[in-house]
């Protein structure tokens, strides 16, 4: 997938033909975001899946976000930590199309959004597996990259991490004006290179990048 760096404007309304202008891709992955799309302000009547002032800029302020991600991916598996109504992980692997092999692992303890998660993979065909647990208790599996979104600061988000945080494990969390002061905190007791992307959907958010994540100070 090629990637403009054109920004989504902000105000005013934005769908999936703007989605494709920024970040294009096959019109089978955009018929499968719609899919996921409606289903999830379905499910919104029901239960809180995303803020409700959120909803009415949904392809912008949620999908747009989680897809510019994809572009980023080392390759092979993602592991998606609290995945909640499934940002950024179940996006990636509606782009990633259909695959006999799960490219996504999607990790969430809530119940309700637990079936929701299912359903919509269902209905999209997603590459994705759902571990209804805690991360805490997940036992450790090999993943090449490991993303997060609106879950926890950053220290806390490694400590998450970290049994499944091999040597070429990249991490790629969607931050936002706190970026900087989490990324002090951290380094405190982790080592790791940060790229810092300006985010496409939000002129105050972040992609922190993160490769050879590993604690403590680096004694080579």
């Amino acid at each position: 997938m090629s990637v403009s760096r054109e920004t989504a404007p902000a105000g005013g309304p934005f769908g999936p033909d703007d989605l494709v202008r920024i970040l294009p891709f096959t019109a089978d992955s955009r018929d499968r975001l719609m899919a996921y799309a409606d289903l999830l302000v379905k499910w919104q009547a029901r239960i809180n899946l995303i803020g409700p002032a959120t909803v009415g800029d949904l392809w912008r302020r949620h999908i747009l976000d989680s897809a510019q991600l994809f572009s980023h991916l080392p390759g092979g598996p993602v592991l998606d930590l609290g995945s909640g109504a499934g940002f950024p992980g179940l996006v990636l692997a509606i782009l990633k199309g259909p695959s006999p092999e799960p490219f996504v692992h999607l990790v969430e303890s809530d119940g309700r959004k637990g079936a929701f998660l299912r359903e919509a993979i269902r209905i999209t065909g997603a590459p994705a597996v759902l571990h209804s647990q805690r991360i805490e208790v997940l036992p450790a599996f090999p993943v090449a990259a490991i993303t997060a979104r609106a879950l926890a600061p950053l220290s806390q988000l490694l400590e998450l991490a970290e049994k499944f945080l091999l040597p070429n494990v990249q991490c790629l969390f969607l931050k936002g004006r706190s970026a900087d002061e989490e990324l002090t905190g951290a380094t405190k007791d982790w080592m790791m290179t940060v790229e810092r992307i300006p985010s496409l959907a939000d002129p105050s958010g972040l992609i922190l990048h993160l490769k050879g994540v590993h604690r403590g100070p680096d004694e080579r």
